[in-house]
C-alpha cells in the first residue's frame, strides 16, 4: 500500500533536489528512504528500483531544460539564439549540478523518444536553420555545439579553469563568438579523392 504522501513526482523531485547536494551518482532508492525517514521497501509502490528513480529524474532534468531553452529563444534568432541556448546550459548546470548530470544519462531508445530530449534536438535544429545549415552538416553542428557547451561546462563545474586567467565568462563569450562565425561560414563538404 503506497505510504500516505509519497508519489512518484514527489520522490523524483525529492531524488533531483539530493542529486544536486550529493551528486547524482549517489541517489538510490535507499538514500531517498533515509531523506524521508522511512523504509525502503515504502518507496517500492512509486519507483520500481534505483535505475528507475534515476530515469525519472533525468526525463525531470531534460523536461526543465527544455522548459527554459524554449522560453530563451523565444523570438531570437542567430547568435542571440546561439548565446541563450548556450546559457540554458551552462546556468543550469550551476544551478543543478546534479540534475544536469542526469539529463546525460543513457536513456532506453523508447523512453528517450517520449523524453524532452526531442524537443531539445527540435530547438538546436531551429536554431541552426537561422545558419542555413542543411543535412548532413545540421547533424554535425548539433554534435558540434553538445560537445562544446557539455564540454566546457563539465570542466568548469570541475575547476578545470579556476587556476589561471583569464575569466570563465570572458573565455565563454569568446566561445560563443567563434562558435557563432564557425557557424555562418561552415566548412564546404570534403570532396572524395577517389573521385
Amino acid at each position: 500500500m503506497p505510504r500516505v504522501g509519497l508519489t512518484a513526482e514527489r520522490l523524483t523531485r525529492a531524488g533531483a533536489e539530493l542529486a544536486d547536494e550529493v551528486g547524482f551518482d549517489q541517489v538510490t532508492v535507499s538514500a531517498l528512504a533515509r531523506r524521508f525517514d522511512v523504509r525502503v521497501a515504502s518507496l517500492y509502490s512509486h519507483v520500481k528500483n534505483s535505475q528507475d528513480l534515476r530515469t525519472r529524474i533525468a526525463l525531470l532534468a531534460l523536461t526543465e531544460l527544455a522548459d527554459r531553452a524554449a522560453e530563451a529563444l523565444a523570438g531570437r534568432a542567430g547568435k542571440d539564439a546561439l548565446a541563450a541556448l548556450a546559457n540554458v546550459y551552462r546556468d543550469y548546470a550551476r544551478e543543478h549540478p546534479g540534475r544536469y548530470a542526469a539529463a546525460q544519462l543513457r536513456l532506453a531508445p523508447e523512453t528517450a523518444a517520449a523524453s524532452a530530449g526531442v524537443r531539445h534536438a527540435r530547438m538546436t535544429r531551429a536554431l541552426l536553420r537561422g545558419y542555413d545549415l542543411t543535412e548532413p552538416d545540421q547533424t554535425h553542428a548539433v554534435r558540434l555545439l553538445g560537445s562544446v557547451f557539455h564540454g566546457y561546462v563539465s570542466l568548469e563545474l570541475g575547476g578545470g579553469f579556476s587556476h589561471s586567467a583569464p575569466d570563465t565568462e570572458e573565455t565563454w563569450a569568446r566561445i560563443l563568438d567563434a562558435l557563432d562565425t564557425l557557424l555562418r561560414n561552415w566548412p564546404a563538404a570534403p570532396t572524395d579523392p577517389r573521385g
